[in-house]
Order: C-alpha cells, then sequence, then structure tokens
C-alpha cells in the first residue's frame, strides 16, 4: 500500500495572485499593507519593496503587458536576469496579465538560451542589462525580433530617473511596459473558475531534465504551485511556538530566483507567510554570513555545496550566527556525517532535516516534522495531501518494463520512488512522448526515476537514480544533450557521456568518446569543443576518454552502466548502482 500524508489540508482553486493578494481590490491593513516583502540586502534602507508596493507594481506590470503587440494570455514571457529587486515584480506582473513565467539560468551561452527560447516560443524576453550581449545573440538564433527584448533592472522602482533610461544595444527598457498606477489599481488579473481551470492553467515553465534526456519545459499549473506553498509552509505550523517564530521571522534569498526551489519558497512562501526576504544578487558565502550576522536571520534553505562550506569554512566561527532557528537542505543528497558537521556550527542546538523534491513537483514532495529529530540523512514522509511508493522495475531485452510494489521496508528493500499528490505537474510542454515516459502507466504516479527505500519509521531515503543525469552540485547535467553537442565535432563518430563520481559524493560529466577514422583529435580538443558552448558545470571535467566503440543494446540504448563500472574499476572507487 502507499505511504500515504499524515496530513490532509484544503486547497483552494484560485490564481497565485489571488491567493496571495486576494482581489486587486482588496486593500490590506494598513500596518501589513506597509510591511516589507523583499529587500535589497546590500542597500536595505533605500531599496525595498512593501507589500502594498509589491503589488502594485505587479500590477503595473501585468496590466502593461497585456497591451503590448504579440502578447496574449498563455503566452510565455522569459526572463534572463540574476536576483534582484525587479525579479519578483516580473515573475508576479507576467502572472497577473495571465501570462506563463519561464527563466533561463543567468550563466547560460547564448546557444542554451537560444534553446529555451526556441521550445517555450517566448513572445517576450526580460534581460539583465549585464547579460544584454548574450541575449541578442540568443534572440537572433530563436528568431525572436529584437522588439520583443527588453532590459530590466529595480531602477524603474526606485529611481528619480529610472523611468527615462533609454535604449542600450538597440534595446529598450522595461520602463515602456508599466501602467500608470491609477490603471493599475483598478486592474484586475484574469481568475481562474473552479478546480479545473486551476488545474489546468499553466503559470509556469521550468526547465528540468526530468528522468532523462535534454532539458524540458515542466508544465506548473497554479493548483500545482499554491498547493506546493501551502505543503511546505504547512510543516512550519507543526510548531508548538510556530506563531512566536512566525512574528520574528527573516530570510536571505541567496538561492536563485530562476530555480522552482527559490520561487516556491521566496516568490510565494515568504508572501503567503508575510516573512521579510533579503534578496542578495549574487551568492557571497562570507556576505551570507555578515547578512544573517546583521539582519538576524532566522531560516536557512541550503543546498549540500553550501552546506558544506558552513561545516568546513575557517572564517564561519568569526560570525553571530544565533539567530538561526531552523536550517534544511534540498537539491541533492547530503550525507549524515556532513549533517552532523553543519550541526556543530550552533552547538548541536538545531537540527538539520533534508527534504526531497524536484521541478515536477512544483518543489517539494517529502519533507520533515519539524516535531521530530533526523539522525540520518533521510528525506523526511509525504508532505500533506501526498502520497509516495517504493516500486521494483523490471525491464526485457526488449525494453518492456513491469513494475511490483515493495512494501517491505529497510535498505535491502529498494525501488524506485513514485509519488501523487495536487502538487504534481501537469507535464511536460509539447513533449506527450516525454510525458508519457515520466508516468506510470495508468497516469496516476509520477515516476521520480530515484532509488529509494524506507526505514521502519516510514521515513524515506533516496540512495541513487535511475534515471541518467549527472548532479554537479545539486545542477543538473543532462548526458543526452551533451552527447548530441559532441558528435557535432567533425573528428567524433559516437559518444556517451556519464557522471563520473568525485570523493566528495559529487559528480563530474566524463565522455566516452569513438574517433572518426584517421582523426587525430585529443582529449583536450573536445573538451575545448564544449568549454565554450555550455554552462561551467557541463563541462567535461570528469575528463574524456577515447574507445573502440559504445557498448549498446540491440535497440541501440547505452549502457551507460558498463561505462560506470569500467571507470570505477579504472579509479578504484565502487560502481554506481
Amino acid at each position: 500500500m502507499p505511504y500515504k500524508s499524515r496530513w490532509s489540508i484544503p486547497i483552494p482553486d484560485c490564481s497565485l495572485p489571488t491567493f496571495l493578494f486576494g482581489s486587486a481590490s482588496q486593500a490590506e491593513p494598513q500596518s501589513l499593507a506597509n510591511k516589507q516583502c523583499y529587500i535589497d540586502a546590500q542597500n536595505p534602507e533605500k531599496y525595498y519593496l512593501t507589500r502594498s508596493g509589491f503589488k502594485l507594481w505587479s500590477q503595473r506590470f501585468g496590466a502593461g503587458l497585456r497591451k503590448l503587440p504579440g502578447f496574449a494570455p498563455g503566452e510565455r514571457v522569459l526572463v534572463f536576469s540574476g536576483n534582484n529587486l525587479a525579479f519578483p515584480v516580473a515573475f508576479m506582473g507576467v502572472l497577473m496579465a495571465g501570462g506563463i513565467f519561464s527563466a533561463a539560468n543567468p550563466s547560460f551561452v547564448a546557444r542554451e538560451l537560444a534553446n529555451q527560447l526556441k521550445d517555450s516560443d517566448a513572445c517576450y524576453l526580460l534581460v539583465a542589462q549585464a547579460s544584454l550581449d548574450t541575449a541578442l545573440e540568443a534572440a537572433k538564433i530563436a528568431g525572436l525580433p529584437a522588439d520583443r527584448i527588453r532590459y530590466f533592472d529595480a531602477d524603474a522602482l526606485f529611481e528619480k530617473g529610472g523611468m527615462e533610461k533609454g535604449e542600450q544595444n538597440g534595446v529598450k527598457y522595461w520602463n515602456n511596459i508599466f501602467a500608470g498606477e491609477s490603471e493599475a489599481r483598478a486592474y484586475q488579473w484574469p481568475e481562474l473558475k473552479g478546480p479545473k481551470e486551476a488545474a489546468e492553467t499553466v503559470l509556469a515553465l521550468n526547465y528540468s531534465s526530468g528522468t532523462t534526456g535534454v532539458p524540458k519545459g515542466v508544465m506548473v499549473t497554479h493548483r500545482n504551485y499554491v498547493s506546493n506553498c501551502i505543503q511546505h509552509s504547512h510543516l512550519a505550523t507543526l510548531y508548538p511556538n510556530f506563531e512566536e517564530r512566525a512574528a520574528r521571522a527573516k530570510w536571505a534569498c541567496f538561492l536563485p530566483l530562476y530555480h522552482a526551489m527559490a520561487q516556491t519558497i521566496y516568490l510565494s512562501g515568504g508572501v503567503m507567510r508575510k516573512i521579510p526576504v533579503y534578496i542578495m544578487t549574487k551568492f557571497d558565502f562570507v556576505e551570507l554570513l555578515e547578512n544573517i550576522q546583521r539582519f538576524k536571520i532566522t531560516d536557512l534553505a541550503l543546498v549540500p555545496p553550501i552546506a558544506v562550506m558552513l561545516a568546513k569554512h575557517p572564517v564561519v566561527k568569526k560570525y553571530d550566527l544565533s539567530s538561526i532557528e531552523a536550517v534544511g537542505s534540498g537539491a541533492a543528497p547530503l550525507g549524515a556525517e556532513a549533517s552532523r558537521e553543519v550541526e556543530k556550527v550552533w552547538g548541536g542546538r538545531l537540527n538539520l532535516k533534508q527534504g526531497y523534491g524536484m521541478t515536477e513537483v512544483t518543489c517539494s514532495i517529502l519533507g520533515w516534522d519539524p516535531n521530530k529529530y533526523s539522525r540520518s540523512f533521510a528525506v523526511g514522509e509525504p508532505n500533506a495531501n501526498c502520497e509516495a511508493k517504493v516500486m521494483q522495475v523490471n525491464e526485457d531485452d526488449q525494453g518492456n518494463q513491469t513494475f511490483t510494489e515493495i512494501t517491505q521496508r529497510g535498505p535491502e528493500h529498494r525501488g524506485e520512488l513514485w509519488c501523487k499528490g495536487p502538487n504534481v505537474m501537469k507535464g511536460y510542454w509539447k513533449n506527450e512522448k516525454a510525458t508519457k515516459g515520466t508516468f506510470s502507466p495508468d497516469g496516476e504516479w509520477l515516476r521520480t526515476g530515484d532509488v529509494c527505500y524506507v526505514d521502519g519509521d516510514d521515513m524515506f531515503f533516496i540512495v541513487d537514480r535511475i534515471k541518467e543525469l549527472i548532479k554537479v552540485k545539486g545542477n543538473q547535467v543532462a548526458p543526452a544533450e551533451l552527447e548530441a553537442l559532441i558528435l557535432d565535432h567533425k573528428d567524433i563518430a559516437d559518444v556517451a557521456v556519464i557522471g563520473l563520481p568525485t570523493s566528495d559524493g559529487d559528480e563530474r560529466p566524463k565522455a566516452y568518446c569513438v574517433k572518426q577514422p584517421g582523426a587525430k583529435v585529443t582529449e583536450q580538443d573536445v573538451k575545448d569543443f564544449v568549454k565554450d558552448k555550455v554552462i561551467h558545470y557541463k563541462r567535461l571535467n570528469g575528463g574524456v576518454e577515447f574507445v573502440e566503440a559504445i557498448p549498446k543494446n540491440p535497440s541501440g540504448k547505452i549502457l551507460r552502466r558498463q561505462l560506470r563500472d569500467m571507470a570505477a574499476k579504472k579509479a578504484q572507487i565502487p560502481a554506481k548502482l
């Protein structure tokens, strides 16, 4: 039998803007309306958005966007930028216009950005000024006209001359989109009618490589987003002193807002829970420590690389981090030993808990009751309104699969994690084949591609991945994307890419290449060919090895297990299951 959540909570059938703000005309009490919502961590006295200010700027952008040529409800707007105070306005404004928000990693090279522009068929591109050259090159590749690009920043929101900024490299500033204040106050964003529209209307396309293959647009609906916002926040309400904690809560947003995890926590959860969010424009570890001390940050949502820095960096001892009341980690596994080292930063006063999620579940699906103590690297139990089960996947020589549910507990009883809940995606954008392959045959369960087991306390442990994705410091790297790129090299006849395990539990992409007859291509040649065409974590830092042939089954599927075994034997490390 599936493991059902211990909690069931109501999920309203409405749009995310309505869930967070009520109607456009619905006024909040003045004390709440003037409460700071987003604050620039570098200049908090000058640059901040109150709740009413955030709502109004979002309405101004949404109302103005509705009038732009080429935009209509359901159209996609892509944001290519790092963190800043304008990012939440762009996000919420697109939703208030009835559009679909998408964001790209600001470190993308032009080819990668062009792929997302083309796949999403975005009608407008918002870009940080520093990334204009990349955006223009990507737009040219994707066929997006330059007049559909706007560069943007927070100057329009705060600086006197912000609304008068002119063109840069032939690209207009986003100031000409905003509607006037009076028009915006009267503007009502599109509302959803009933559960069907809430469940079907897409809010965002967050790109993920899913269980395999190149990045795909995950269709996250309004119901998905509202559900996961409530589910994630619900766990905090289980604290005995929840109201006291909430009253003094302060968050630091150092995770990238283009990512689903930061969006769920900071772009909806913070507004829902009325918690001030200090936005860092870039991640700097020392600056993070300074901000915790300066602003008395209360909660930390970490990813493993930052958790390890907290545990090992000597500079940590120089800062007062005593304001922290809760610390969690996600995006990739963090071992029990590393978790305990992080806890020592606070003298064992705090218990680091890991959660589990993926873009396909909006953000999270498994989490921890804060009243329980985590002694291991378990990722918790199903969130409210969610179910999960462990499945044995059997595959014959023709690739046909059969499934058997595993009901026994313990690390020896491992299988693929399947889950379902109101936060599970609608599917992949324009990719029915990938959608079908990611759900169970009956369409009821999302197949995560991760291997797990359940212990005697009904806590889930993620131990491996069935899917072929490589994870580099929490970032997903799709072997198929790199393979397609490497095959463009004139001297490469065939290629397979795997994740090469490192001593710290991370992975590095490694390519096994077959040379064209007579070719004299070198390892460095292949590395250099890839280097400037991908973001830094996708580079072939695991190396390049030339082989006579790529092992494949009769249907042509790459037998990556054989390559992993080969790599493990050569490096004298345990093979990946």
